[in-house]
């Protein structure tokens, strides 16, 4: 098993996500505004799953207890703070994600569902603020597109180690071969 750098993780993936400190700002600035309409995402987020057949048998019978979850993560996503410790919790996630073995489809529209529920209510949250409903968008986008990578990167870890048991290739010999990748092609594995 592999040692995490969550520090790197984070400061790599808010760069490949475009999260920016004014969107850590804007977003703490109005978590308190936010925090209290995601119930209702969480509520149409459960709904629409369910209307999906390949998802029943990950929401089969679980479907509050997942709710409960699902707004305490999604409060996070609005509160942060976004440093190592926040992206060990979002590597977790998905950690959680592979052991039940929900296919990594599902990980990258769920975030695809949340924003379609969430977005729509930022013009009515802020029908009297208009002008903070384009800065939100881009912060709520960065937000959850940062999230994401560093959930998927725990189902490119497991890959990995699953590829490693099945080949028998041993950690120091994989890191050897992907620096000599790295090194002939001058990008990384």
């Amino acid at each position: 098993m592999s040692t995490i750098d969550f520090s790197f993780l984070c400061e790599q993936a808010k760069a490949y996500s475009g999260f920016e400190p004014e969107d850590a700002a804007i977003l703490a600035q109005e978590a308190d505004r936010l925090i209290p309409h995601l119930g209702a995402v969480t509520d149409s987020f459960y709904t629409e799953l369910q209307t999906i057949p390949e998802a029943q048998p990950f929401l089969e019978g679980r479907v509050d207890a997942l709710k409960k979850t699902h707004a305490s993560w999604l409060a996070k996503i609005f509160t942060g703070p976004y440093d190592a410790d926040f992206a060990a919790y979002m590597h977790q996630v998905g950690v959680v994600h592979v052991q039940v073995k929900l296919p990594e489809k599902f990980m990258t529209s769920g975030i695809g569902l949340i924003n379609k529920h969430l977005i729509p209510l930022l013009p009515e949250i802020y029908r009297d603020q208009p002008e903070m409903v384009g800065p939100l968008l881009k912060a709520m986008n960065a937000a959850t597109s940062f999230c994401l990578l560093i959930m998927l990167e725990s189902y490119r870890g497991h890959e990995l180690e699953r590829f490693m048991e099945v080949t028998g290739i041993s950690r120091v010999l994989y890191n050897n071969l992907a620096a000599a990748y790295r090194n002939t092609h001058g990008h990384a594995a």
